[in-house]
């Protein structure tokens, strides 16, 4: 995954918008005004955050070495995923679908 096929996947998403909020580094994906997922434009390799249930934030950093605390944002609630080939596409959007979910109130 790129940042191109990132940002085409988020904004597959009904109702998901982009912006530059935090400056002209940062692309950040909401839905409803909440932010679902943010990423550096310079990062490489290529990260982003992503919202998750607590518990399962917690199983998916001991379990990928990939997933880490969200940086810069609530570690309790956020991940960064850093796209190092060590999962598949797959799974990272199996990622962004969940935090999309989580935001959004879609089940």
């Amino acid at each position: 995954m790129d940042i191109e096929i990132l940002r085409d996947y988020c904004l597959s998403k009904p109702g998901a918008e982009e912006s530059l909020p935090f400056g002209p580094d940062t692309l950040v994906f909401k839905v409803k005004g909440k932010i679902f997922l943010l990423t550096g434009l310079d990062n490489e390799p290529l990260r982003f955050n992503v919202k998750c249930d607590p518990e399962k934030a917690l199983e998916l950093r001991e379990e990928y070495a990939c997933v880490q605390p969200g940086y810069h944002m609530n570690k309790k609630h956020w991940n960064t995923i850093v796209v190092n080939g060590t999962v598949s596409s797959r799974l990272l959007k199996e990622w962004i679908d969940w935090s999309y979910k989580l935001v959004s109130g879609k089940k």
